[in-house]
């Protein structure tokens, strides 16, 4: 499953961060730029542990809803609605890969919790370097890397839109 990068952008990313009322041109773009370099805009949905677009640990997943959401009752309200109602119960970790609205909510609270600034929207070597440093305690991937999936994925494509 291969998404394409504007649909993306404007059907869950933009739509999951309005809903829980932070959309901003750097969040958005944040994110896509995880996904592309995650799981190459949805190429793969599982690696070893990391589940979904984004690539999710269910020990990071955790964490966010333990460590973070549990101090913010009502965001946690407003993510917990992105869930489905049986699913989640039943194999909460299984929303990361089936539910991209939800998976989406989740990647952006791993870089909310760290409450540092975000770069620019359109500096993607800040974006990759807040990538690098906020998402994946032990990331094997580079800055470099994140920057060429995102001129890959998310800035050629939107030059072939055009």
């Amino acid at each position: 499953m291969l998404f394409a990068a504007d649909e993306f952008r404007q059907l869950i990313v933009r739509d999951t961060l309005r809903s829980i009322d932070d959309w901003a041109p750097a969040h958005e773009n944040l994110l896509l730029g995880t996904a592309a370099q995650e799981s190459t805009m949805g190429l793969s949905l599982k690696c070893g542990r990391l589940l979904g677009i984004y690539h999710i640990s269910p020990n990071t997943h955790r964490a966010v809803w333990d460590k973070y959401l549990l101090h913010h009752p009502d965001l946690a309200s407003q993510v917990r609605g992105l869930a489905g109602q049986h699913s989640f119960i039943r194999d909460p970790h299984g929303e990361l890969i089936s539910n991209l609205k939800y998976a989406t909510a989740i990647a952006w609270l791993i870089y909310r919790r760290t409450e540092q600034a975000l770069p620019a929207a359109d500096d993607v070597p800040g974006l990759a370097r807040y990538w690098h440093r906020h998402f994946h305690a032990k990331a094997s991937a580079q800055v470099a890397d994140f920057i060429a999936s995102y001129k890959q994925h998310i800035l050629e494509k939107q030059e072939f839109a055009a």
